[in-house]
This record gives structure tokens, C-alpha cells and sequence, in this order.
């Protein structure tokens, strides 16, 4: 019963999770753990755009900010330097044809000094890449503001068609990069840019292939 735009903010997660239930290490006070609460106007089939315009919002957030260039990587992971500093999880409430809500999760490191060891060669914060803290207002205040803007363009389709170009122009993954894909059995392959409902087209030795759900790592 929570109007659309309800956001919740949190100054820890004890059970947070991300996508294909990794577990996010959420220290208190430290970084940006944020739920926002959408009635999107789109099928199931082309919420995909929902999760890319919310890393777009984000990565433009973090440049209005703080001058850093974060990396997209498909679908809902934004990195600096090769490690991961930011994570996008979008659950549904859906019919065959329509979207009844969608709550986007944003886990975003920003001030954490260090991290536990198992995750300090594949995690970083705003902190640790640019030398200073930064206030999780301003970037709070900045991220929602994107967002929206964002979130206003995905009812038109023309519009939904840049936010796949923009997330490709903004990702060294989309294009040209050798990839592991954990979907199928597994499989390596090149990325090959997005088709026209956001999915990843990688190039394999047996052709082309969609990735729908399976993770993607580089090589």
C-alpha cells in the first residue's frame, strides 16, 4: 500500500543479498543501503531497463559527486578499478502483462576504510579509490535525483532505447570484452553489446547466444 517513489534507507543490512543470492557486506554507517518502491508501466519482459537506468543513475550520481568514473557491468554491478563498489537488485510483483510494483535495492560503498579479507581483492568504496570521505547525503540526495529522471524516460520506448545505448557507451563489459558466462553449463564467450530488451549478446566459437540470467565475469 506505499505510494510509488516510497524510499527506505537503512544505516546497516544484517540479511542483505544480491543477485543470485551473493550475500552484500554492508558495513554500518559507512555506505548507501536504499530501497525505492516503483509502479513501473512496463511488461514484464522489458523490466530489464529498470535495473541499467538505475546503474546509469547511479554512475551519474557518483560522477556529479565525486568526480570518479564508476564502470557498468551488465546487468547490475558498477565498479572502479576492476572492483565492485556498488550493487542493483530489482524484485518484482508481477502479472503475465504487467508489473504491479518493483522494489529496486542499491547497496553503494562509500566511506569503508577496508574491507574482510575474503572480499578485499573484489570490493572497493568511494573512500578507498579517491583518497576522502564523502557525505551519504549529498550522494544520496544526488543519486534519487537521477534516478528519477531515469525512471521518468523508461514509459517511452524511444527513450528506453537510449538507456541501453548510454549503459553500453558506459561499459567496458558491453562490447569487445572475453567473458565467462555461468548460465547453461557455461560457456566463454565476447560481448557483443545489448539487443533490444536490454539482455547481453555474447559471441561464441558456436554462433551467438543471449544471456538471460547467468552471471558474467571477465577474463
Amino acid at each position: 500500500g506505499a505510494p510509488e517513489g516510497s524510499v527506505f534507507l537503512a544505516e546497516e543490512q544484517t540479511a542483505g543479498r544480491g543477485r543470485g543470492a551473493h550475500t552484500w557486506h554492508s558495513a554500518r554507517s559507512a555506505g548507501i543501503y536504499c530501497s525505492v518502491l516503483l509502479r513501473p508501466q512496463l511488461a514484464p519482459a522489458d523490466v530489464l531497463a529498470l535495473s541499467l537506468a538505475t546503474g546509469l543513475a547511479v554512475a551519474e550520481a557518483v560522477s556529479e559527486v565525486t568526480g570518479l568514473q564508476p564502470d557498468l557491468r551488465w546487468p547490475n554491478d558498477l565498479m572502479l578499478h576492476g572492483k565492485k563498489f556498488c550493487g542493483i537488485l530489482t524484485e518484482l510483483n508481477a502479472e503475465a502483462t504487467r508489473v504491479r510494483y518493483a522494489v529496486v535495492g542499491i547497496g553503494l560503498n562509500v566511506n569503508q576504510a577496508s574491507f574482510p579479507a575474503e572480499l578485499a581483492p573484489v570490493a572497493t568504496s568511494l573512500r578507498i579509490e579517491s583518497g576522502r570521505a564523502w557525505s551519504r547525503v549529498e550522494l544520496t540526495a544526488a543519486l534519487l535525483k537521477s534516478l528519477g529522471c531515469e525512471y521518468a524516460a523508461l514509459s517511452d520506448a524511444g527513450a528506453r532505447t537510449s538507456i541501453l545505448r548510454r549503459f553500453e557507451e558506459r561499459s567496458s563489459f558491453a562490447r569487445g570484452k572475453r567473458v565467462h558466462v555461468d548460465e547453461n553449463g557455461g560457456y566463454e564467450g565476447v560481448t557483443e553489446g545489448l539487443d533490444a530488451r536490454g539482455f547481453l549478446r555474447v559471441r561464441t566459437g558456436e554462433g551467438m547466444r543471449t544471456v538471460l540470467s547467468g552471471g558474467v565475469r571477465a577474463l
